[in-house]
């Protein structure tokens, strides 16, 4: 059987879909996404040999679908953008504010590391930047051990991000020093890709969450949630929810920092505002 390349969504459709991806991921589609939705669906569609949206609607609802479809759907519709060292000035308050306001506090031990949280990973960019910015504090500082937590609710886009292989012109933003250290250029001198070195890897646990999880199933509280640019997808009531999860999760004095974009503001959540869009838990 063909798709035809032509079929479009019915405005009920897409309103029954929309509805149904907010419920289960909270991201809002507004009408305007109406055709990105029914362009991206098309190719799930052919796929699965399905002829219309109204027949993938009946399957991707259906308790069957929801266990094998959902997280196909969730592909289609998140966006994964980021980039290495993105928005640099947090890392900067990182090394020279954050962690030393943590060491400050209590010891920390192989036992008891500082656990970070890479919330809404991606391909993997934001954690192994933490993991890059940590293992150079550790280098200059005695006794300093951590953990980073890295979590999307696509498993398409974690198998790339566990992988850690990325084109070398997604890497402009490192530095040379930190270049050397930490990516391996493949054996294939025609090649044009990079690898996060084994070191590295290993620091960096990745697991599929979905915030809207009544619990996100992460037993230790966490020091340090960087969760960038994801939450600008939600609507106000599900930011508020996410907030005091994500405020449960931290330790007392725990920080959260937000994208350049985000905001606090309007949100009813105990976090004081230290830098720009980064929070510490009160």
């Amino acid at each position: 059987m063909i798709l035809n390349s032509l079929a479009k969504m019915k405005k009920g459709e897409f309103q029954q879909f929309s509805s149904f991806i907010y419920d289960h991921v909270g991201i809002q589609l507004p009408p305007a996404k109406k055709t990105m939705l029914e362009s991206r669906l098309q190719k799930r569609l052919k796929s699965l040999g399905i002829q219309s949206f109204a027949e993938y609607g009946n399957f991707v609802f259906s308790q069957e679908g929801q266990e094998m479809e959902l997280i196909h759907l969730i592909d289609v519709v998140t966006t994964n953008k980021t980039d290495f060292f993105r928005e640099p000035g947090h890392f900067k308050f990182l090394t020279q504010v954050v962690l030393p306001a943590i060491l400050r506090k209590r010891d920390i031990t192989p036992s008891h590391p500082i656990r970070f949280w890479s919330a809404g990973c991606s391909s993997g960019e934001e954690p192994y930047t933490l993991a890059m910015v940590l293992a150079e504090y550790a280098a200059e500082h005695r006794d300093f051990y951590f953990s980073i937590l890295a979590s999307d609710i696509s498993t398409r886009i974690l198998e790339t991000a566990r992988k850690a292989i990325y084109p070398e012109e997604r890497t402009t933003d490192i530095a040379m020093h930190i270049k050397k250290k930490y990516l391996l250029r493949s054996k294939d001198r025609d090649s044009s890709l990079i690898r996060i070195c084994p070191e590295l890897r290993a620091k960096v646990n990745f697991r599929r969450i979905n915030f809207m999880d009544a619990d996100f199933g992460v037993r230790e509280k966490m020091d340090i949630i960087f969760c960038r640019n994801v939450v600008i997808y939600f609507d106000k009531s599900t930011q508020q929810e996410l907030m005091q999860k994500f405020h449960r999760q931290l330790r007392p004095g725990g920080y959260l920092f937000l994208g350049h974009s985000e905001t606090l503001n309007g949100i009813e959540v105990d976090f004081k505002s230290v830098g720009p869009t980064v929070y510490v838990k009160t």
